[in-house]
């Protein structure tokens, strides 16, 4: 059992960029349940505070400004410098105790493409559950509804799409099982 209450993941519309500005506002603050004004001043606020976690050299302060953001982080977490956690849905993000992300990886929970890939790829919202003593090594990518086992060590400049075997260790892109159940001391 986790620590968090994790949202379900969602389908969004695919990306369309005709009808403006104010459409698009409209569109995202509805789907969020939100009034459009009140959207466009938390997307400011989301952005303000994403960027001054970007290039805080602070981790203390770079995790405060993810929880304000809306990122679910446990307790002794540590979030390296130029880390991308999205920038569209950072509350279907969840980082539990005792994990640690090194500098310059990105967390993805959502897929918006244009329409003329809908039967390829949906268009969804998916949490991100990276579970307890995780490690996550520089520029790893971890893209939407993947679970990091607990314990888990994702390798330098890993891509991973699918979920992590507690206690193992995967590298690649695609990313690989390199080692199962690896003994902790």
């Amino acid at each position: 059992m986790n620590q968090f209450n994790i949202k379900p993941s969602i389908t969004i519309p695919y990306f369309d960029h005709t009808g403006g500005f104010m459409k698009t506002i409209r569109n995202s603050a509805k789907r969020r349940g939100l009034n459009p004004l009140f959207f466009i001043v938390k997307k400011f606020v989301n952005y303000c505070l994403f960027r001054i976690s970007f290039f805080c050299p602070l981790n203390s302060f770079r995790i405060r400004c993810h929880k304000w953001r809306g990122v679910q982080i446990g307790k002794n977490v540590y979030i390296g410098i130029q880390c991308s956690i999205d920038n569209a849905y950072p509350e279907y993000i969840y980082i539990e105790d005792n994990v640690s992300i090194a500098a310059e990886c990105l967390i993805i929970a959502h897929s918006n493409p244009y329409s003329h890939f809908q039967n390829i790829t949906p268009a969804q919202v998916a949490p991100v559950l990276i579970k307890k003593g995780a490690w996550i090594c520089v520029r790893s990518l971890i893209l939407p509804g993947v679970i990091i086992g607990e314990n888990a060590i994702v390798s330098a400049g890993s891509v991973i799409s699918s979920d992590v075997t507690p206690g193992s260790v995967v590298s690649g892109n695609p990313s690989k099982i390199i080692t199962k159940n690896f003994p902790l001391t």
